[in-house]
């Protein structure tokens, strides 16, 4: 059957064809949003959509609309979804699968595929989706009985949220899609969070008790906002310190006591000193990765204690030992905490103070006048924050992040980034989290590099009528690279050197509003019109200039 004999038969069953039951299944999972780069092999689907109050939000690349849909599932506390063609199109979005594997990220991609007569004949972009994404998501589903169609996106969504969450991949073949519904809608299935025996609460109370050195390590997916302010309330009183993961989405304020921020590769020497001193961890949520323990090289002594609270039931990615595993998500944390009843502790407060201390102490600048031709990014930084207030940062990777240390947030959720450190993520994830979170302020932080990976989203944004800010931190450089190069072959720079174009220019071709830093007496006013500009509606983008030598906030 040919491509347009099957567009026909689509069409004369427009009424009840299994795309339109994929849509109605969506609507029954919460989906308000689904984020999608247009293809044949998933037209039905398409047109099922057309019938939904569901937006579909159209991308420019099939990276930037799975980034997009694994930054709106962290944003809202769901299930991200996105939805791409076959061959080229999966390819493209296979970055967000990794991404969503390893920060256990909920979220469902649906993937147009070839007829199935036409499988194992190497037709048009055809692709194995289990040998693709086997390894990397936590199921891989080929709907290949019509009417199992809403019982497979019951299924994909109940995968992607139990247990450890992360990506799940539901191929779906052109003819099967566009053929008669003739099935029954599944309503979801019930997530168990797990749960806290009254035992295991006796032996987590037992051992804060005894400890004097203890610490939080708030980490993993799956948080909400009461579930933190429970975490940050328990630490606050008892004097424990919370460490966070790095780029973790959820995380306690910068502004509470108990704080003592994130720790990440080359993390600030007091965090690797909490890390290794604590006799107590109890880590909330997940484990301690290699990110968090200097590639699996900390926390090996035998005389201290480790707690994981979390619903991976493998342990994946832990280091050093484990006393004891509470099978649980963080939804159950607060309960739990709530009746550990701790007695204050003089010693266990010295600790904290100790720690915060520290903690405040590596967050003070300088902010240097920078020479001619570059300004200062911690001026810029320092300038942004006294407009936007307790932002929430959009980042990819790069060393451009190290800058959004600098914020003082006092909401829980402060962060979408990428813990795989995935390049490209930034400007898909601010348009997501202003889409999902139009009351917040929502501030991009990219580099040069990492800017042109899927920049041209701001498409997207503009589209939508997205209003964020976002800064893009013009070095000429892959700048993390360059740092470890220069450690590892001193004085080689070698490929890491990058010719830009206008950021700017490119920015105010997408529609955005647009300014150009190329010196400190600059800062003030951009950034006043640029905050302007997104209270009015708008994308803003600053394209500031700065000094290649300087790496890290100074």
């Amino acid at each position: 059957m040919s491509f347009q004999e099957r567009s026909n038969v689509a069409n004369a069953e427009t009424e009840g064809h299994v795309g339109l039951a994929i849509a109605r299944s969506l609507e029954q999972h919460g989906v308000d949003r689904v984020f999608t780069v247009p293809g044949e092999s998933y037209l039905a689907v398409l047109d099922g959509l057309y019938d939904t109050g569901i937006h579909n939000v159209v991308c420019r690349h099939e990276g930037g609309a799975a980034y997009m849909a694994d930054a709106y599932g962290r944003a809202t506390s769901g299930v991200g979804v996105a939805m791409v063609t076959r061959g080229p199109g999966a390819a493209n979005a296979a970055v967000a699968i990794h991404t969503a594997w390893q920060d256990a990220s909920p979220l469902v991609l649906f993937v147009g595929l070839i007829p199935v007569q036409d499988r194992d004949r190497e037709a048009f972009q055809e692709f194995d989706p289990r040998a693709w994404f086997g390894s990397q998501a936590k199921r891989v589903l080929i709907l290949d009985a019509p009417e199992r169609a809403s019982e497979v996106v019951a299924e994909a969504f109940h995968a992607a949220r139990s247990g450890r969450p992360g990506p799940v991949v539901v191929g779906l073949p052109e003819d099967v899609v566009a053929s008669a519904f003739t099935g029954t809608a599944v309503a979801p299935y019930p997530v168990t969070s797990g749960a806290i025996s009254t035992e295991q609460v006796a032996t987590l109370h037992d051992l804060l008790a005894q400890a004097e050195q203890p610490l939080f390590f708030l980490a993993g997916e799956g948080w909400n906002d009461s579930a933190v302010r429970a975490v940050q309330q328990f630490a606050e009183q008892h004097s424990i310190p919370v460490l966070t993961d790095w780029h973790g989405t959820w995380r306690i304020p910068t502004v509470s006591p108990a704080c003592i921020g994130q720790s990440a590769f080359g993390g600030p020497p007091y965090a690797c000193h909490a890390l290794e001193e604590a006799d107590l961890i109890v880590c909330l949520g997940g484990t301690l990765t290699d990110t968090t323990s200097d590639s699996f090289r900390m926390r090996r002594a035998q005389d201290s204690q480790t707690v994981v609270i979390s619903s991976d039931a493998a342990l994946r990615g832990h280091t050093g030992r484990v006393e004891q595993h509470f099978l649980a998500a963080p939804s159950a944390i607060p309960a739990a905490l709530a009746a550990v009843p701790l007695e204050q502790s003089a010693a266990r407060t010295r600790w904290g103070q100790e720690l915060r201390a520290a903690y405040l102490a590596s967050r003070a600048v300088s902010a240097p006048t920078a020479p001619d031709g570059v300004a200062s990014m911690t001026r810029l930084i320092g300038e942004v924050a006294a407009h936007y207030h307790d932002p929430l940062l959009a980042m990819g990777a790069g060393n451009h992040g190290a800058w959004g240390a600098l914020f003082d947030t006092t909401s829980t959720q402060s962060e979408l980034a990428p813990r795989n450190g995935s390049m490209g993520y930034s400007i898909p994830a601010a348009t997501a989290a202003a889409l999902a979170l139009p009351h917040r302020n929502v501030l991009a932080l990219a580099g040069d590099g990492e800017f042109l990976m899927n920049g041209q989203e701001l498409a997207t944004a503009t589209q939508e009528g997205a209003a964020f800010l976002a800064v893009v931190m013009d070095n000429r450089q892959f700048g993390t690279i360059r740092i470890h190069q220069e450690r590892e072959y001193p004085g080689r720079v070698s490929g890491t050197q990058v010719t830009n174009p206008s950021f700017a220019g490119l920015a105010a071709a997408y529609g955005a509003h647009a300014e150009e830093v190329t010196n400190d007496e600059q800062i003030s006013t951009a950034v006043s019109r640029s905050v302007a500009a997104v209270a009015a509606g708008r994308v803003a983008v600053i394209h500031i200039h700065v000094d290649p030598s300087v790496l890290l906030p100074e």
